[in-house]
C-alpha cells in the first residue's frame, strides 16, 4: 500500500482518522490554556511545564499495571469510554477555583487512562490496516497531528484571548465528546485481541517478554529517550516567549508535518535504515542555539527545522512491529507510547528545573545536548552489538528496518503528541505534545 487513496479505501480507517483528529485538536487547544492558567497563577516555569506534560509521568503507572487491558478490552467501547472520560476531566479543569493540587490530581488520572488508551487505539489500527499499509497509515495520523497543531495552537492562543483559558478548556471538552460519538457510531464492534482478564501480573509478564530482547530494548530506548528530551525543550516555549508560545508550537508542528510526510510517503525502503539516526540528530541539534537566546524569527525557524527529525519515530516504530508477535501488538505499542510519554514528562520536569536555576534558553540547550549524547550512544551500541532478537529478525543497532528487515511496515506513535490525551497540554500521535511526537496519549 503506497497511496493515500488506497489507505482511505480501507473500511473503518476514515472514522478512526476522524477520532484521532478530534482528540489531537482537543489536546492541542487545551494545552496552552492549561499552561497559561498555571503559569499566571504560579509564575513557575516548572509547574507550567508539568501542567502541560505532567500526565506523561502518570503513563508509567498504566504501562506497568494496566497495559494488559489494551489487548483485552473491546476496542470500540474502550475508545468511546476513554474519550468521554477525557471530556469530563477537561471540563472539571475549567472549573473556577479548582486548587492546584486538584489540577494535578486530575492530570495524574488522565495519564493513567491514556496509557491504556494508546495501546487500545494503535492495536486497533494494526488490525484495521494490512501490514504493508501500517507505516503509511501511521504517517497520515502523524500528519493529521501536525496539521491540527499548526492551526490548533494558533486557534488555541486566540481562544485564550477571546474566551479566556477556562472557556478554551470547555471547547476542548466538547471536541473530546465529539470524538467519543464518532468512536461509538463510526467504528465496527470487534472482540478483544486476547482472551482473559487484564491483570497486573499479565501486564508484567508481557512487558518482561518485550524487554527481554536486546533489539527491542534498543528500539524502545531510541523511541523514548532522544525525542523525550527534545519535548523537554518544547515544554519551555511558554516561559521562553510568553506572548508567542503558540507560534513556536505551531512552527514545531509544521516541521513535524514535513518530516512525517517525507518519511511516511516518499522514503524508499532501502534508505530508511540509514535515515533514523541522522533524523534523531537533527531533532536535537537546532535547540543548542537557544542558549544564545535567538530572536523570535530565528527561534521559529529552528523549532520547525528540529521537528522534522520527529520522522525518526516512524522508522523506529516500524522496527518495533517487525520484532513483535501479532498477539501482543496492542501492549507493545501501548508500552512504546507510555514509555515515550513518561520520558516526555520526566524531561519536562528536568527542563523546568534547569530553567528555574538558569534560564529557559539555557535549559533547552542542556536538554538538546543530552538528546544528542543518547542518540550517539545508541548508535554506537548498535554497531557493537549483533545479538539476535528473541522473536524477530537479527538486529545490529537501533536503526529502523533496512533492506534486510523482513518485518511488517509499521509506525505506531502516541504520538505527541499525540497525543494523546497524553498530556492535557500541547501535542503525542496520542495527544498533547506527546501525541505529536510519534504517538498520541489518549
Amino acid at each position: 500500500m503506497r497511496t493515500y487513496r488506497e489507505l482511505f479505501r480501507v473500511p473503518r480507517f476514515r472514522p478512526f482518522f476522524a477520532i484521532s483528529a478530534l482528540q489531537v485538536a482537543a489536546s492541542t487547544v487545551s494545552g496552552p490554556a492549561l499552561g497559561t492558567l498555571v503559569y499566571s497563577a504560579t509564575d513557575s516555569p516548572l509547574l507550567a511545564a508539568l501542567s502541560m506534560f505532567g500526565p506523561s509521568l502518570a503513563q508509567v503507572i498504566g504501562a506497568t499495571a494496566l497495559m494488559s487491558a489494551a489487548d483485552r478490552l473491546p476496542p470500540r467501547a474502550a475508545m468511546s469510554g476513554m474519550a468521554l472520560a477525557f471530556a469530563a476531566a477537561t471540563a472539571v479543569l475549567a472549573s473556577p477555583g479548582l486548587p492546584l493540587p486538584g489540577v494535578f490530581a486530575i492530570i495524574l488520572v488522565e495519564g493513567v487512562v491514556a496509557a491504556v488508551g494508546g495501546g487500545v487505539r494503535y492495536g486497533l489500527l494494526h488490525e484495521i490496516l494490512p501490514k504493508d499499509g501500517y507505516l503509511l497509515g501511521r504517517s497520515v495520523l502523524n500528519m493529521c497531528t501536525g496539521l491540527a497543531q499548526v492551526g490548533g495552537y494558533a486557534v488555541g492562543g486566540l481562544l485564550v484571548v477571546t474566551l479566556s483559558a477556562r472557556g478554551t478548556l470547555l471547547v476542548a471538552a466538547c471536541l473530546y465528546a465529539a470524538g467519543a460519538a464518532v468512536a461509538r457510531f463510526g467504528l465496527a464492534r470487534r472482540p478483544p485481541r486476547a482472551s482473559g482478564r487484564p491483570s497486573v501480573g499479565e501486564t508484567w509478564r508481557v512487558n518482561r517478554m518485550l524487554w527481554s530482547s536486546g533489539p527491542r530494548r534498543r528500539t524502545y530506548l531510541a523511541l523514548w529517550v532522544p525525542n523525550g528530551l527534545v519535548v523537554g525543550c518544547e515544554s519551555l516555549f511558554v516561559p521562553y516567549a510568553p506572548g508567542h508560545a503558540g507560534l513556536l508550537f505551531s512552527f514545531a508542528a509544521l516541521g513535524m508535518l514535513v518530516g512525517d510526510t517525507v518519511v511516511g510517503r516518499f522514503a524508499a525502503p532501502l534508505r530508511r535504515g540509514r535515515a533514523a539516526t541522522p533524523l534523531l540528530l537533527l531533532l536535537a541539534a537546532p535547540y543548542l542555539v537557544f542558549a544564545a537566546r535567538p530572536g523570535l524569527p530565528l527561534a521559529l525557524a529552528l523549532a520547525a527545522l528540529a521537528s522534522v527529525g520527529f520522522g525518526a519515530s516512524l522508522l523506529f516504530q516500524e522496527r518495533l512491529m517487525a520484532l513483535t508477535p501479532d498477539g501482543i501488538t496492542g501492549q507493545a505499542l501501548g508500552l512504546h507510547a507510555s514509555g515515550m510519554l513518561t520520558m516526555q514528562g520526566v524531561a519536562a520536569a528536568l527542563a523546568g528545573s534547569v530553567a528555574q536555576l538558569t534560564s529557559p534558553g539555557t535549559a533547552m540547550a542542556v536538554m538538546a545536548g543530552a538528546s544528542l549524547t543518547v542518540t550517539l550512544a545508541l548508535a554506537a551500541a548498535g554497531r557493537r552489538d549483533t545479538e539476535p532478537a528473541g522473536m524477530g529478525p537479527t538486529d545490529t543497532g537501533p536503526a529502523a528496518p533496512g533492506p534486510a528487515d523482513p518485518g511488517p511496515a509499521d509506525a505506531g506513535r502516541v504520538g505527541p503528541g499525540p497525543a494523546g490525551p497524553g498530556p492535557v497540554g500541547p501535542g503525542t500521535a496520542d495527544s498533547g505534545p506527546g501525541t505529536r511526537r510519534g504517538v498520541s496519549a489518549e
